[in-house]
């Protein structure tokens, strides 16, 4: 007997999940009660009264087309490993520029840079240069917008411009400048006359030593001549490759190293019969170059760096 009575009285729990529905008669089939279950979750109706459910008397007998309830998509499981899904994985890729770069310069071999800043510094005069403070890796642009690859170190009592073959590890020519002779240094983007047809991107440097002395017209259109008093920097191409090559290539912190330097040989080795001090002007540099058509295909192709080219190099 009280095994039986413990049979016919529901748990606390199944007592918890009787709904109003629940109370129907028995002799609606368990089939009809899950498919109502699932038609009310589709469509919720009001719950009806107890008067509405002792005149039916009995339930209805409901339809048993089944109703596709919508599912949220579901998601892939991770990889083994803790791994994300493969289509979420991103895999940075090299763009074709800085694999250009890594392949075709010759100052990015490894060892290759180290051997140049040991040649250059080997062929300081300590006599009339003095110490090294630093060394730098730029571009120069010439008067007819060429770009050449150089080395520049500024030492005690001088600016040196080393041209620097990377290939054969030599030094080609050191231009020097007496840091005492240096009297403006500007800096800005870079202009060209109204009618040229070229233009060029990104900021530079240019560096006077001599500013009563102009230029002569034939200077200006052979583009093989020197006889400049100024000389012009620009990033080199490889900057942007490390922290170390941004370091070795900003023209902004070799703008101030050098003005600081050629102020102090000012005051200690003034130079009779002109001003003492430096000169810095923010303003554009302009190159007098209106076709331009061997420096557009120069500069496309980077002659003036040490790179390889094939199975030439250069």
């Amino acid at each position: 007997m009280l095994e039986a009575e413990e049979e016919g009285v529901p748990s606390e729990q199944q007592q918890h999940q009787v709904s109003p529905e629940d109370t129907l008669p028995a002799a609606a089939p368990a089939e009809g009660t899950e498919e109502r279950a699932v038609e009310s979750a589709a469509a919720p109706s009001a719950p009806r009264t107890e008067e509405q459910v002792a005149e039916v008397g009995e339930a209805p007998v409901l339809h048993t087309t089944p109703v596709e309830v919508p599912t949220a998509p579901r998601e892939e499981p991770a990889a083994e490993g803790g791994a994300a899904p493969t289509q979420h994985t991103v895999t940075p890729a090299e763009s074709p520029v800085s694999q250009f770069k890594h392949r075709k310069f010759f100052v990015l071999r490894p060892g290759t840079l180290n051997q140049a800043l040991k040649d250059v510094e080997a062929l300081v005069d300590k006599e009339v240069d003095g110490s090294v403070h630093s060394i730098w890796l730029m571009a120069e642009v010439d008067h007819w917008n060429n770009e050449k690859e150089r080395l520049v170190l500024i030492t005690d009592s001088s600016l040196l411009v080393c041209k620097y073959d990377f290939v054969m590890f030599g030094i080609d020519f050191i231009q020097r400048i007496p840091l005492n002779f240096v009297d403006r240094i500007s800096h800005g983007t870079f202009s060209f006359p109204k009618r040229s047809l070229l233009r060029r991107e990104g900021e530079g440097v240019r560096v006077f030593w001599d500013r009563l002395r102009e230029p002569s017209f034939i200077s200006r259109w052979n583009p093989f001549s020197t006889d400049f008093p100024f000389i012009t920097f620009t990033y080199h191409p490889v900057r942007d490759i490390s922290d170390k090559f941004a370091a070795l290539c900003d023209i902004q912190s070799f703008r101030e190293q050098l003005k600081d330097a050629a102020q102090r040989n000012h005051a200690r080795k003034p130079v009779p019969g002109k001003a003492n001090g430096v000169l810095v002007l923010n303003q554009s540099i302009l190159i007098e170059a209106y076709v331009g058509l061997m420096s557009f295909l120069g500069n496309q192709n980077k002659l003036g760096y040490s790179m390889a080219r094939g199975n030439i190099g250069f």
